[in-house]
């Protein structure tokens, strides 16, 4: 198979799949062919991000591999095109699910704890059957209390490849004390 070939029928392969695919993925699904070896498929993914630079859709590299979607600057715009409204989250539910993400495993005392209030059966079972977080064992303490941690579809929802490319915790702090500061200073100087 020439590299156009295989470039072809990967870019046909990430558009017909409803969910992202790795290199190792679209390897297998091209071991049948037996010409496209895992660092073809690789050079030809690098390939077809160039590609698809200036265009309105861009193949990105999420956890769970590769994608088409449409640029974040064009989503706005397009919002218009879904009849459905996207889901709006409870702040008490995007504070648990950003614990769950940056003290995984953790469990739901500790959530609690950590909170300062109960923690809503539904908020867990939002995020659950949302796909974001998962079981993923039990603490070693009495009652055994389940340990919840992140899923790869989190970090494809969110357009991360992995952890570590959230935003640091002290940052994040950093950015609301100086908003808080800015938004006294106007305060006072009016």
């Amino acid at each position: 198979m020439n590299p156009l070939q295989l470039k072809q029928l990967i870019e046909a392969a990430l558009f017909a799949h409803p969910q992202p695919l790795s290199a190792e993925q679209l390897y297998q699904l091209l071991l049948n062919e037996g010409e496209a070896s895992l660092a073809a498929i690789r050079q030809q993914l690098k390939e077809l991000q160039s590609d698809y630079q200036e265009r309105g859709i861009e193949l990105v590299k999420v956890a769970s591999g590769y994608r088409f979607q449409t640029r974040a600057e064009l989503g706005q715009r397009l919002a218009g095109l879904w009849q459905e409204k996207p889901a709006r989250y409870s702040n008490a539910l995007l504070e648990t699910l950003a614990l769950i993400v940056y003290r995984q495993p953790i469990t739901r005392g500790e959530i609690e704890q950590i909170r300062g209030v109960s923690v809503s059966s539904q908020i867990m079972k939002t995020l659950q059957e949302r796909g974001w977080i998962k079981v993923v064992g039990h603490k070693e303490v009495p009652g055994r209390p389940q340990l919840y941690a992140s899923t790869n579809d989190f970090l494809d929802d969110f357009n991360l490849s992995d952890l570590s490319e959230l935003p640091d915790i002290d940052t994040l702090d950093e950015d609301d004390e100086r908003t808080a500061e800015t938004a006294t200073n106007e305060r006072d100087d009016s």
